[in-house]
């Protein structure tokens, strides 16, 4: 028996010390401050699946078409949601107020929040109609720079969707001079920049047009 002793004992010892290195351990590192960083990284921790609390948003890019235009505009308008409604009680993907709903036709704001092929329909019949306010100024202007920026149609026709026609024609007459913002701060020159090189040719200028 005392001899099963010597030989089991060891074992033991060994195999309880074993056991304990593989238990997990809180080890706090102190990190210098140029290490540092506000999210973490595969390299930093490069075994590890890094999952991010917030979802990074980008706006979609699909070149300079009719398409690319109208999906940028409504990123920076609503991120493309169809269905939120801002602070000042503008609506949908691209962020239409009352009375240009009603000027179109449209007088059922509910039923345009709920609708993303009408909301679809409302921006090209506004982009339109701002074509056909705006043809003249976008025939002029198009091609000239204005306070260092090359005006194009698509610059144009953004700035409209964001200030209206009217204002278009004051910033673009004044050549810069009367530059007018929305109720975020955001001013006819930055949309006539932002969007600025879109191929919008085949949009339609046409004269009180109606859904």
């Amino acid at each position: 028996m005392r001899k099963w002793t010597r030989v089991l004992f060891p074992v033991i010892i060994i195999f309880i010390l074993f056991s304990f290195s593989f238990k997990p351990v809180n080890v706090v590192v102190t990190v210098p401050e140029a290490l540092r960083v506000n999210e973490p990284t595969e390299v930093l921790f490069p075994n590890h699946k890094i999952i991010l609390k917030k979802p990074i948003t980008i706006p979609p890019f699909l070149g300079t078409s009719y398409n690319g235009f109208k999906e940028a505009l409504a990123f920076k308008e609503s991120q493309g949601n169809y269905f939120t409604t801002n602070a000042f009680g503008y609506l949908g993907k691209y962020q239409f107020g009352i009375g240009t709903l009603e000027l179109l036709g449209v007088y059922n704001a509910t039923m345009f929040l709920n609708d993303p092929i009408l909301q679809e329909k409302v921006f090209q019949t506004n982009l339109s109609r701002n074509k056909w306010i705006l043809r003249r100024d976008i025939k002029r202007f198009v091609g000239k720079k204005i306070n260092g920026q090359e005006v194009t149609e698509s610059g144009i026709l953004a700035a409209a969707h964001l200030a209206g026609p009217g204002n278009v024609k004051k910033y673009l007459r004044s050549y810069g001079k009367s530059d007018v913002n929305d109720s975020f701060g955001t001013t006819v020159s930055y949309y006539i920049k932002r969007f600025s090189g879109y191929d919008i040719s085949h949009v339609t200028a046409i004269r009180n047009p109606k859904i």
